[in-house]
């Protein structure tokens, strides 16, 4: 499989596979094709196929694409990387999802900076499940709180957790998708709509849809080999 059109298909296939087994519904899930370094033309490509969803981690980036790509019609941002105060702006006019807030100044930011004529920004809470001291988010404990903050804010509308869990050389990623599983489910008793939980990439998707994951964020698997040269 050559094409970013076969890859797409081949992951698609899978992800309904996998929910079969599980007794789940492919509807359920979004794809998030990760298009981070990759060029315009490949993001095309994707969009041509069928591919709506895509994942940005730098916001200067995402903002570049979502201008060169503007005219395509429902073409979906996700912001997926960390995000420093002097960037909001760029997520907050471009993104229709962020995924990895965790700071309540970053979600104030968001909001007092999202347009007016676009809709709520849907945005997500990122936890950093496996306590990695090197990594983004907020601690498991702090979830409810903030969610409660978050979901106060105009211009957002919170929408759920994500999580990164360390590679099983720090521990097994089944246990933090497990606990990841009972977070969302705690979050959602208190806020009923924020039911998404963004985890899985393409080594270990399978085993984040038994634990509940809405939305798997692919990227190799669909673009290839990224080229790390260009960040913002």
């Amino acid at each position: 499989m050559n094409t970013i059109a076969e890859r797409l298909q081949s992951a698609y296939q899978q992800i309904a596979q996998q929910c079969t087994k599980l007794g789940s519904k492919p509807a359920d899930v979004q794809l998030i094709a990760v298009s981070k370094t990759k060029a315009v033309a490949d993001i095309l490509s994707a969009y041509q196929s069928g591919q709506r969803h895509f994942g940005e981690n730098y916001p200067q980036e995402l903002a570049e694409k979502a201008v060169a790509l503007s005219q395509q019609e429902g073409i979906c941002w996700h912001f997926i990387g960390p995000l420093q105060s002097n960037k909001t702006k760029l997520v907050a006019e471009h993104a229709t999802w962020c995924h990895s807030l965790d700071r309540l100044k970053i979600a104030s930011r968001l909001s007092a900076q999202r347009p007016e004529q676009l809709p709520p920004l849907k945005v997500l809470l990122q936890v950093n499940i496996s306590g990695e001291a090197s990594k983004a988010g907020i601690n498991p404990d702090q979830v409810l709180a903030l969610a409660t903050e978050v979901a106060a804010l105009p211009g957002l509308e919170l929408k759920g957790l994500m999580a990164i869990p360390a590679p099983d050389a720090h521990e097994p990623v089944e246990p933090a998708f497990a606990r990841m599983q009972q977070l969302s489910l705690a979050l959602r008793a208190i806020l009923p709509q924020a039911k998404e939980l963004s985890m899985g990439m393409s080594d270990d998707w399978p085993l984040a849809l038994k634990y509940g994951a809405t939305m798997i964020r692919l990227g190799t698997a669909i673009f290839g080999a990224r080229n790390y040269e260009r960040h913002e």
